[in-house]
């Protein structure tokens, strides 16, 4: 069973879309994506993959952490084990 941790990813891409002047449509097509895809992104009901989340950054030219922000969730039974690779 897949545990949810609760965490989740907060996304600036209306506020972008809206001061470049553009329509959802129009950033659905220069990121090759419905505009449902970016609807939903908007209202925080669709997390996007890496690829697409970087495509979005470059398309704006900021770095994705500009446009998407990782919010920990509240589970407190776990802890992440970071290995170093020479």
């Amino acid at each position: 069973m897949k545990k949810d941790f609760g965490d989740s990813i907060a996304n600036n891409v209306y506020e972008y879309h809206v001061l470049a002047r553009m329509s959802q449509q129009e950033l659905a097509e220069k990121d090759g994506v419905s505009k449902q895809t970016i609807f939903v992104m908007e209202k925080g009901n669709f997390v996007p993959t890496l690829l697409l989340a970087f495509r979005i950054a470059e398309f704006f030219s900021v770095d994705v952490k500009d446009i998407f922000t990782y919010e920990k969730g509240n589970d407190q039974n776990y802890n992440l084990v970071y290995v170093r690779y020479p």
